[in-house]
């Protein structure tokens, strides 16, 4: 009788998870052991496309201890990138919860067409009771009003709201307990889940979501459901080791979203994922270019597959 000297990948799902860990995801390799012509392109591509992966001779398990609940509430920056956003501002305000005991609010205007740093400028001494500065930023798309906030912040927790109130402030409670208490390292909101008000998202733009949510999920390992939802959750540590890392991506994003995506999945962390209701923008006109866009996230996820699967 032969000896059993393997374990399959259920196998060790449920050994990580006797040992107080959890799965986060699995890839294979290495179709053929052989230094054969064509050996490279099997093992690097082929392995993990189906139905060739059922026959990779090694497979590799990524799991993480269970999350757990921290014991000193912790601090919260919430970064807001406004361009061309004069109209939401005093509600921004207003309406901005206090999370854990100190919430830090980072404005970062881009260059707007109307009024929108004054606004933020005459509402910061109006709202004395409020910790928020204002930046302004330095080049061009989110991606680099994110990074801007980011690099100055001082809470514990990460956090970005945009400044359209398509994502309601009153939903960022969720997502820092989320955070806080374990049970993911990278919360991203998924508009996607609830029906949405009339007109809030395009019906080719939903479409293009939901192609792009099932071609990150392949490429990432973990479920990713809505890649653009502008609110996004990180460990400030975690994202300090994500910037040490940039070089592996590249400055490649002007959006933001898939640095930390990529960035997140690069670090193995337990990413989240928090549905929201997104309702339609009441000032002023989306920054999002429908087609131009799409190609560009297409390009992207052609550069991820070559950085994050088939490396």
């Amino acid at each position: 009788m032969l000896s059993q000297n393997w374990l399959t990948v259920h196998d060790i799902r449920n050994l990580l998870t006797l040992s107080g860990y959890e799965f986060l995801h699995d890839w294979s390799e290495i179709v053929i052991p052989l230094a054969l012509p064509g050996t490279n392109l099997f093992n690097r591509f082929f392995a993990k496309i189906i139905p060739f992966r059922w026959l990779a001779l090694t497979n590799f398990v990524v799991g993480r201890p269970l999350g757990k609940k921290f014991t000193a509430e912790p601090t919260c920056t919430v970064v807001v990138a406004a361009r061309n956003e004069e109209g939401h501002i005093e509600e921004l305000f207003q309406r901005i919860p206090e999370l854990g005991p100190n919430t830090e609010i980072i404005f970062v205007e881009g260059n707007s067409q109307d009024d929108t740093f004054g606004a933020i400028e005459r509402a910061i001494p109006a709202h004395p009771e409020r910790n928020c500065r204002l930046l302004k930023q330095p080049g061009k798309g989110k991606g680099d009003a994110v990074r801007t906030g980011f690099a100055v912040a001082t809470g514990d927790i990460l956090m970005i709201l945009d400044a359209d109130m398509t994502v309601l402030p009153e939903d960022l409670p969720r997502f820092y307990n989320a955070i806080s208490s374990g049970k993911g390292e990278f919360i991203n909101g998924v508009r996607l889940v609830y029906p949405m008000e009339n007109e809030a998202m395009r019906f080719f733009n939903i479409i293009g979501n939901k192609f792009f949510a099932s071609a990150f999920t392949w490429l990432l390992g973990q479920p990713i459901r809505d890649t653009l939802c502008g609110t996004k959750v990180i460990w400030r540590k975690d994202y300090e080791s994500l910037v040490a890392n940039r070089h592996y991506f590249g400055n490649f994003d002007p959006f933001g979203d898939f640095d930390l995506l990529f960035g997140a999945a690069k670090l193995n962390l337990k990413i989240l994922e928090v549905p929201i209701r997104y309702h339609s923008r009441r000032y002023g006109e989306t920054n999002i270019s429908r087609w131009s866009h799409g190609v560009l996230l297409l390009k992207m996820v052609i550069f991820a597959s070559r950085r994050i699967k088939f490396f």
